[in-house]
């Protein structure tokens, strides 16, 4: 039987921290309590600096333990926020479907990404309130979809009101992670064995030798 990943713990298989960001007011806080707690508030409460929940799903006969982080969009707080990007495995873009600014600073934030995150983290956009009617809409779904298909990226409308594909971003994002990890596990253990055949067969000065070739 194979060992366990070396990030796996007693309850959970993978631990994934996630992170949520976007302009203030675009629900980023109300997505993040439907997911986690399954509920929903319409009293509009400023977050401050930084929050989080966490989240046990399964995936793949995994348990993926999620840390989600609730960042704050306003720009006074952007200096805290960015300290929380360098250890985000995945970044949640999110605009309201009826502020264009949201949208608009999308590109904004991605810059941000691209400056303080892990030049492998996973990213997905969200535009969210897609409840809302249609006469209130600023952002029609082919310009998000566009907008993901310029950086590569998935795109979700949500509402976080009625549970709208809210669940299917969050899963979506963490098997992408998910599978991004397990890709570096299987890559990193024909090495190691590789590594350890050489040491037996050679001595450990041969092996020094060959492991320095492998990693170029």
């Amino acid at each position: 039987m194979a060992a366990p990943p070396a990030r796996a713990r007693a309850d959970y298989d993978y631990l994934i921290k996630l992170l949520l960001i976007g302009d203030s007011g675009v629900g980023k806080s109300c997505l993040l309590l439907r997911f986690s707690d399954g509920s929903f508030t319409t009293s509009f409460i400023t977050t401050i600096g930084i929050d989080f929940k966490i989240r046990t799903i399964e995936l793949d006969d995994k348990r993926i333990k999620l840390q989600i982080w609730d960042t704050a969009g306003q720009e006074r707080f952007r200096t805290i926020t960015t300290a929380y990007y360098r250890g985000a495995m995945g970044i949640l873009l999110v605009y309201d479907v009826t502020d264009e600014t949201s949208f608009n600073n999308i590109r904004n934030w991605i810059r941000n990404i691209e400056q303080h995150a892990s030049d492998n983290v996973n990213k997905i956009l969200v535009g969210n309130k897609a409840d809302m009617d249609e006469s209130k809409r600023a952002v029609p779904t082919s310009r998000g979809q566009a907008l993901a298909d310029e950086y590569g990226i998935k795109f979700f409308e949500t509402s976080a009101r009625t549970n709208l594909n809210v669940e299917e971003v969050f899963f979506s994002l963490a098997k992408d992670i998910k599978q991004r990890l397990t890709d570096t596990d299987s890559r990193a253990e024909p090495a190691t064995v590789r590594m350890s055949q050489t040491d037996q067969a050679s001595g450990s000065g041969q092996a020094t030798q060959n492991s320095a070739c492998c990693g170029t």
